[in-house]
């Protein structure tokens, strides 16, 4: 995938953030990091979810989809 790529996999969206793939596996399974969008069989983030979750300090998933529904 290019780095321009508005879907991400897990390992793409863990070097786009700066951790580890281990570690981005974890916080999603914890509710840390923005839903995922399933496409088929394939797990993936959208790079604009990614973005605005590191722009608003990393919220719990909770909190973050609540902020995007109160801004839509």
């Amino acid at each position: 995938m290019t780095e321009m790529s508005l879907l991400l996999s897990a390992s793409a969206a863990a070097h786009a953030i700066g951790i580890s793939r281990s570690q981005f596996w974890k916080l999603h399974a914890s509710g840390r990091v923005p839903a995922p969008v399933r496409i088929g069989r394939r797990v993936l983030w959208r790079r604009s979810d990614l973005e605005q979750w590191v722009a608003q300090g990393c919220p719990s998933r909770d909190r973050f989809e609540a902020r995007q529904e109160a801004t839509r």
